[in-house]
């Protein structure tokens, strides 16, 4: 092992696990993870859960007992994730207590069939966070248009939140919009701000596989020469905006009364694409205030031979408005694939979610109790 990830934590990148089961939390992994591998916090999302609770039987005693008291499907759910996620805060609320609130969190989504209607989503987050009761929870609500009232609500209610599936740069600047919204209501509601925390998850790798794919069937040798270079060109892009917003008159009277910056958080760092150095979308995504969620084999590539040479973000800006505008020069649309890439995100957590309750469901049935 390299010290690559302490070098990464130096830079001011929060190294969080894009991974949860039952089996890390007792089997003391995420807490070796933490104390040996930088780790600060963790991710989850619908497909993570669904693994988790496919794999195994890290989960039969709690579902024979939710069999037993006849629970809905949507219930048992409920019941095994809040677990997972209360158990694996508990872990980290040492960090959270080192790190002031800041690190030490852990998120958990909100069904991802509301993705689209905003009113079920400000109940749904209100009932994850009791549910879990902690205050290093984030709670997980996708960029949606309908997700954005949400989160303003959500912030304002004093609920701190992980706004995911952002991919656009318009996007993203009304998620941060939506965050000081919810801070300004939060604070006339005479809530303490420095309560409140939020990162907006920024996908990286699937921007890659789309354009790429797009650049691939071109096929011309200037399209093939911008191939891996769309997804980090936006991330830092995104940067650049977070340092414009995070610098405005408005935010300046929201850190007067002692608000957080909501940080931007590179989200699916996995590399998908075997031609790209597996450690790509973490060397060259370093930068000051970020978070980098990163599933376990990125994590460990990074521990091992990950390149971390100081900020890699900064300085970028011009470079990666050049990358952009070569791609949309050949025709390819911006607009079109980050709008895509956002129908097809929320539409994989559906599925997901779907296949979540059906696995769910068949596993009460096989853990039922005989009557009497």
């Amino acid at each position: 092992m390299t010290d690559a990830l302490k070098r990464l934590s130096d830079e001011g990148v929060a190294i969080w696990l894009d991974d949860l089961s039952r089996q890390r939390i007792t089997s003391g992994n995420l807490a070796e993870l933490i104390d040996q591998q930088h780790v600060v916090g963790v991710t989850t999302n619908p497909s993570i859960f669904q693994k988790a609770i496919s794999d195994g039987h890290g989960y039969d005693q709690q579902v024979a007992d939710l069999a037993a008291r006849k629970v809905t499907v949507e219930e048992a759910i409920r019941m095994i994730t809040t677990a997972d996620v209360r158990d694996a805060a508990d872990i980290l609320r040492p960090v959270f207590d080192a790190t002031g609130g800041q690190d030490g969190r852990v998120s958990i989504e909100v069904d991802p069939r509301l993705a689209h209607h905003t009113t079920p989503t400000i109940a749904e987050a209100k009932q994850l966070a009791w549910l879990v009761d902690r205050p290093n929870t984030l709670i997980k609500i996708p960029a949606t248009k309908a997700g954005l009232p949400a989160i303003t609500e959500v912030i304002g209610l004093g609920i701190s939140v992980n706004v995911t599936l952002i991919f656009s740069l318009e996007r993203y600047r009304e998620v941060m919009d939506a965050y000081l919204a919810g801070l300004e209501k939060a604070k006339a509601a005479g809530l303490d701000l420095s309560l409140i925390r939020s990162v907006a998850s920024f996908f990286v790798s699937r921007v890659d596989s789309e354009i790429d794919k797009r650049l691939e069937k071109i096929g011309t040798d200037e399209a093939k020469g911008l191939k891996g270079k769309a997804a980090l060109a936006n991330a830092r892009l995104a940067y650049e905006a977070y340092e414009e917003v995070f610098s405005s008159e408005r935010w300046a009277a929201l850190d007067k009364a002692g608000a957080n910056k909501q940080r931007p958080l590179w989200a699916s760092t996995g590399v998908k694409d075997p031609a790209y150095k597996d450690t790509l979308y973490v060397d060259e995504l370093v930068a000051p205030g970020t978070v980098n969620t990163m599933p376990e084999a990125t994590l460990e590539a990074t521990g091992d031979h990950g390149q971390i040479t100081g900020d890699t973000v900064r300085g970028g800006y011009a470079a990666a408005r050049a990358d952009l505008d070569a791609v949309a020069a050949l025709g390819i649309s911006y607009d079109e694939v980050v709008q895509l890439l956002e129908d097809e995100g929320v539409e994989k957590f559906e599925a997901s979610w779907n296949d979540l309750l059906k696995s769910t469901e068949a596993e009460l049935k096989r853990l039922a109790p005989s009557e009497g």
